[in-house]
């Protein structure tokens, strides 16, 4: 029986599509799932009351994520580091990002698909030594659009069924 109540933000996985290794995908914190359709404002002639406002494109902000910092060999951060650290000498290498929002029992309520992501910020936190707090990094990612998707069926692997489907 499906649950009646909104979920939780809490529970969440992202899986990164053509990362070589395991990934370490445990996240605390992911913002950015935002789309926005710009505007034009046009000015008709002899009418100065109003301007009509037409839609133009739509925009999309950045997927920010942040976790505490991995002080191992990590995937994603080495992709993070060939793309931002190549000065734009070598192909940026773009892969799918999917962030499935998951029930009690770990399966997927909802899923995006973030197409074309590549990471374009990485930052860590500041050191304090006033603080007694996890050292967290945060990685931005550019990407040319995302969508809601669909998962059919309960049983498999979710990541399995989502990219078996998405990116094959």
């Amino acid at each position: 029986m499906a649950n009646k109540y909104p979920p939780v933000a809490f529970y969440f996985k992202l899986s990164f599509n053509g990362l070589n290794g395991s990934v370490d995908a445990s996240f605390k914190e992911v913002s950015g799932i935002t789309m926005e359709m710009d505007t034009e404002e046009i000015s008709e002639g002899g009418n100065n009351s109003f301007k009509h406002r037409v839609p133009t494109s739509v925009k999309f902000s950045n997927l920010v994520v942040k976790r505490g910092l991995v002080p191992k060999e990590s995937p994603l951060v080495d992709w993070c580091n060939k793309t931002l650290g190549s000065s734009l000498s070598e192909y940026i290498d773009a892969k799918n990002i999917v962030l499935s929002l998951l029930d009690e029992n770990g399966d997927p309520l909802k899923s995006w698909s973030f197409t074309n992501a590549w990471p374009v910020k990485w930052s860590v936190a500041d050191l304090n030594s006033m603080n007694n707090e996890v050292l967290i990094e945060t990685i931005e990612f550019a990407y040319s659009y995302f969508e809601e998707v669909t998962i059919s069926g309960g049983s498999g692997d979710a990541d399995d069924a989502l990219f078996g489907n998405l990116f094959d």
